[in-house]
């Protein structure tokens, strides 16, 4: 978990808050999508996605880490034995945040967070990454033609008006 944020916590408490963050992620593993405020879901986030890294690993340590956090054994399961095998290949990024209508009763923003279901393709992270390399680099020939075209006039003015002056 990274480190405490200063101030305002969610429960008041950091132990609070520990333990709301705790139940938030046994709900998100359970059902595999939850709604609740924006807040909430910030700060759940970097939680369960270090949970799904732990039970990518699989090894008993891990599973006796991902015990202290998610205290139900069906869920912890769950989570290794189902969740954790579609993240495999997936590098990170296994939780989408978004946004909905705000809480009828006290206007509170409130976002769905959910484990991403969608099979993940490093071809198309690779495709993805040469297109903006290739972008980058078509940006990059443009500001360098412009940049070569204005130094070579003025060099060739300086060079006209060094050859002028001998001649006359």
């Amino acid at each position: 978990m990274p480190a405490p944020t200063k101030g305002a916590r969610l429960g008041g408490s950091p132990a609070h808050e520990r333990m709301i963050l705790a139940g938030l992620a046994t709900e998100l593993f359970r059902h595999k999508a939850i709604t609740t405020t924006e807040t909430k879901a910030k700060r759940l986030r970097p939680y369960a996605e270090r949970l799904v890294t732990f039970a990518k690993k699989g090894d008993l340590s891990s599973r006796r880490r991902v015990m202290r956090t998610v205290r139900d054994r069906s869920v912890v399961h769950a989570l290794f034995e189902e969740i954790a095998p579609t993240f495999s290949e997936r590098p990170g990024g296994y939780t989408r945040i978004t946004k909905v209508a705000p809480r009828k009763g006290d206007n509170a923003p409130m976002a769905v967070i959910e484990l991403v279901q969608e099979e993940y393709s490093p071809k198309q992270a690779v495709v993805k990454e040469a297109e903006g390399a290739a972008k980058n680099a078509s940006k990059d020939d443009d500001t360098a033609a412009a940049e070569a075209t204005a130094p070579v006039e003025s060099a060739e003015g300086s060079q006209d008006a060094a050859e002028e002056k001998p001649e006359a």
